[in-house]
């Protein structure tokens, strides 16, 4: 059940921290692992609130005179109460905050994340393995030990007989055999009745949440010794998204290191509404939670998963993703 919505103005820090259940978008930075990049938004979110009206400070009854004649009963503050005393009211325990994908320090990009309540959601949206849409960069002409530009370089080679056509022809061959891959994890021949009823349906999600799949890549930018794939995928992690780039340049018989990794799409949620890290404040979270409630109303399918097949967005929330 989804929590109560809030669509008003308020100053009153009880009510603005109800209204943090939910999911809600951030960009995540390049370079910024994800505990640190939690720490920042939760200071924040205190921040916000503890400059609010807080909840008033508790009383105590003290009886007071002379015990030979009649005694007064007065109710004060509690000093036990005071925020000088415990400190401010909301403090970073207070929070529960996960993501759907737990990115590496060298990727970037939108993040699905969930706040107290709303974790619930993304674990549910973890089993639903909803596609990633990935922007990965290389460059040929050298390789690392990381497969990443920040490592040791340890092999260059030449590139100047890489053409936009050999690329594009791998590219299409590494999709074909991940498109093979997917119907023998299901158990069915490609060649069968059975293997074309379940092209009919679209994308097969797998079902081990260890395997990786990639469903689509392209090259769509080849300006040597840079080059440009778009990656669709699930399961994915880092270092498979790296090694992908490594194999294409030794297909190439050549060497490529990757640049860069950006995720610029999580399921339905596009990176253009995500949140980029001066807007990670109580106000702006608040209306990505609510935005985020509307498109899960419009698509309950995000949550619950009745068959393997990745249904489509309905039309309102594709003009809304795209617009």
């Amino acid at each position: 059940m989804l929590p109560q919505k809030v669509s008003k103005f308020v100053n009153d820090a009880r009510l603005a921290y109800k209204a943090l259940n939910g999911v809600f978008l951030v960009y995540k930075p390049p370079q910024i692992k994800f505990n640190k990049m939690r720490e920042t938004i939760i200071q924040n979110l205190c921040t916000d609130l503890n400059a609010m009206e807080g909840r008033p400070q508790m009383k105590y009854v003290a009886i007071e005179g002379p015990t030979n004649k009649q005694r007064k009963v007065i109710i004060r503050d509690s000093f036990a109460d005071h925020i000088l005393v415990i400190g401010p009211r909301y403090q970073p325990e207070d929070f529960r905050l996960s993501a759907t994908n737990i990115m590496h320090s060298d990727v970037s990009g939108i993040l699905v994340c969930g706040i107290n309540d709303g974790n619930r959601w993304i674990h549910r949206m973890r089993e639903s393995r909803c596609l990633r849409f990935y922007i990965v960069k290389g460059q040929l002409g050298q390789a690392t030990d990381n497969y990443f530009y920040t490592g040791k370089i340890v092999e260059k080679a030449t590139y100047a007989h890489v053409r936009r056509g050999h690329l594009d022809k791998l590219c299409s061959s590494m999709q074909s055999s991940h498109q093979r891959k997917m119907f023998e994890i299901c158990g069915v021949d490609i060649q069968s009745q059975a293997a074309y009823e379940l092209a009919l349906k679209g994308p097969i999600r797998p079902l081990d949440r260890n395997i990786p799949m990639v469903y689509v890549i392209k090259c769509i930018d080849f300006s040597p010794p840079e080059f440009t794939l778009e990656i669709v995928c699930t399961n994915e992690y880092d270092m498979y998204l790296k090694t992908i780039i490594h194999e294409l340049g030794m297909q190439l018989r050549s060497c490529a290191t990757c640049t860069q990794i950006c995720c610029t799409q999580d399921g339905l949620f596009h990176k253009k509404y995500a949140l980029l890290s001066k807007h990670w404040t109580l106000k702006e979270i608040v209306n990505s939670i609510k935005m985020c409630r509307e498109m899960i109303e419009q698509n309950p399918n995000i949550l619950n998963q009745e068959n393997p097949a990745l249904e489509e967005p309905t039309s309102d929330t594709r003009n809304f993703m795209y617009e």
